[in-house]
């Protein structure tokens, strides 16, 4: 990973990683650049052991405000085949996200619109200032959130779904934890600390039993229940109990000890 980004920060504490989308002039607009930058970096936290956990937050006034309309024109002008280019890129990183194989956790203050609500809903816990505000406005534009409605869908549900993407309206936090959207609604001054709490959390957890848990939860959540599932799931258990990380944390139960893996 390089040392410096354009459009992002990233600090570390412990096993947390932190990366800060990082335009607040633009309210943390995504341009090509930081479309760029997102990639990159998740895909090197997801290959540093040392980073258990990644939060992703924003800098300034806003979590963030969508794509960069300028760039959206610009992309608009090109040809069909640049214009597709451009959007698969874009597309690839939100599944790049939702497919992290470490847990993820949105810190959402201030405006998540279009884009930036994608990216909320591609994270596995969403905690959400009170002061909060989403929006999926694209079509008052003349727009549609295609890439992002994988990741709405999933986060939000149909129902909830079909009335944001098709009003355009904005809602608050108090609404977007209703519709299972936002896992944790707390006041601004208690952002970090309930963040760092479920951060904590999770690097308590045996690293490869989340990879693979995640993994398991893209397979079976909303999949039939077929005999290849319950087939798939046996074999998910068979293959997880004879690991390492199980024969570990089986004895330090039995022990009465943190295993190996646990933080301070």
């Amino acid at each position: 990973m390089k040392p410096a980004f354009e459009t992002l920060q990233l600090e570390r504490r412990g096993a947390v990683a932190q990366l800060w989308l990082n335009r607040p002039e633009a309210r943390n607009a995504m341009n090509d650049v930081m479309s760029a930058e997102l990639l990159e970096a998740f895909r090197a936290l997801g290959r540093d052991a040392s980073v258990r956990v990644v939060v992703l937050g924003g800098r300034g006034s806003a979590f963030c405000s969508g794509a960069d309309l300028g760039g959206m024109e610009k992309a608009g002008r090109a040809t069909g085949t640049r214009n597709r280019a451009q959007a698969l890129r874009s597309a690839r990183f939100f599944h790049a996200l939702y497919t992290f194989p470490k847990p993820t956790i949105a810190r959402i203050h201030g405006a998540a619109f279009a884009g930036g609500m994608g990216l909320v809903c591609a994270c596995d816990v969403v905690v959400a200032s009170e002061a909060a505000v989403f929006c999926l406005p694209e079509t008052r534009i003349g727009l549609v959130p295609a890439m992002i409605s994988p990741y709405v869908t999933r986060a939000m549900g149909a129902n909830a779904a079909r009335r944001y993407v098709l009003s355009g309206e904005r809602f608050g936090g108090a609404e977007a934890k209703a519709t299972g959207m936002v896992h944790e609604l707390v006041p601004d001054a208690e952002l970090d600390a309930a963040v760092e709490r479920i951060a904590r959390a999770f690097v308590a957890c045996a690293p490869d039993a989340l990879a693979e848990a995640k993994k398991l939860l893209r397979r079976v959540i909303g999949a039939p229940l077929t005999p290849q599932l319950i087939s798939h799931t046996a074999s998910v258990i068979a293959k997880c109990r004879a690991s390492a990380e199980a024969r570990e944390g089986i004895a330090s139960f039995r022990e009465k000890r943190k295993p190996s893996w646990a933080g301070d």
